[in-house]
């Protein structure tokens, strides 16, 4: 398995456990504990979800609050998984610096796709791309902006 696919993996397992979070209101060591027994906990990059869970779980509220600027509709109205996966994007794009915003914003997509709601990804891709220069204003100076 490809470091790529390990990320991503741990991405999803990230995504279950938000979804969890939110809809059942679980503990943060429970939802990490079920998590870690699961199948796919194996083929995940388990130090990235570790890193990852930490951020979103302790920074949710402030992660929603950045995400909120950008969105037409207060957040608790947002599906689940769009929600998750604007707060795993929001994360990302403001604590690692490493991963170009193209590359975050790409991984949300294809997981808005396979988890999301049918035009779900549209709108996780069109959030995220409002909030991207804000959070990497350096790549897009660099960059002169957008391709």
């Amino acid at each position: 398995m490809s470091a790529a696919s390990a990320r991503r993996r741990a991405r999803e397992l990230a995504l279950q456990g938000l979804y969890q979070r939110q809809v059942a209101g679980n503990a943060d060591g429970e939802i990490a504990s079920d998590l870690a027994t699961s199948p796919g906990w194996a083929f995940a990059d388990q130090d990235y979800f570790r890193e990852l869970w930490r951020g979103v779980t302790t920074g949710y509220d402030a992660l929603l609050g950045l995400v909120a600027t950008k969105l037409d509709r207060k957040p608790g109205e947002l599906a689940p998984v769009e929600r998750a996966l604007l707060v795993i994007g929001a994360w990302e794009l403001a604590e690692r610096a490493d991963i170009p915003w193209r590359a975050v914003i790409d991984e949300a997509i294809e997981l808005a796709k396979a988890y999301g709601g049918t035009d779900g990804y549209r709108f996780v891709n069109a959030v995220l791309d409002k909030l991207a220069p804000e959070l990497r204003a350096a790549e897009f100076t660099v960059a002169g902006g957008r391709d």
